[in-house]
């Protein structure tokens, strides 16, 4: 068993690298905040991807937001290698505001980073990212605040994702 199964389901993310005819996507599940001021992201990229090599070189990335109804696009970017990756989607390429490697006008929601640290551990590198731009479906987050309808994706194991109900919980209140 992998241990770090564990911990999922996890939310699944696109990572967007590169620029022009080299810009790349990934899936990654390996995101997290790390800070609220300055906003610091993190990002978990093994070296043998293409994405891993164009973070280094240009020293930013975006973090998009995919919907369950992005699922087979999010499917190739997990699973399929290169730049070539791409024309197998529908992911709508847009430009960012802040940096120069685009967002996905298609996605509910887009995280435009600097790399600000880098550290490797073990077999992956994570990539600190400070958020310098963002841009948002106002459907998806009505009030600032997620609209679980929104359909949010995350990643069960391998084949299997799933999405949120719209149940919420708080504590204290009964289940």
């Amino acid at each position: 068993m992998d241990v770090y199964r564990l911990l999922y389901p996890m939310r699944t993310y696109i990572v967007v690298a590169g620029r022009g005819d080299e810009t790349n996507v990934m899936a990654a599940d390996w995101v997290t905040v790390l800070s609220h001021e300055p906003t610091l992201i993190g990002v978990a990229i093994s070296p043998k991807r293409f994405t891993w090599e164009l973070v280094k070189r240009y020293r930013e990335f975006v973090v998009s937001v995919p919907s369950v109804e992005m699922l087979d696009d999010v499917w190739v970017a997990g699973t399929k290698h290169g730049p070539g990756k791409l024309r197998e989607t529908s992911f709508e390429l847009v430009p960012s505001g802040s940096i120069e490697t685009p967002s996905i006008g298609n996605a509910l929601a887009n995280l435009e980073c600097r790399v600000v640290d880098e550290r490797d551990y073990g077999d992956h590198t994570f990539f600190v990212g400070e958020v310098i731009g963002f841009s948002y479906s106002k459907k998806a987050f009505p009030s600032g605040k997620p609209h679980l309808g929104a359909g949010f994706l995350a990643h069960l194991s391998w084949m299997d994702f799933v999405t949120f109900s719209n149940k919420i919980y708080r504590p204290g209140k009964g289940r």
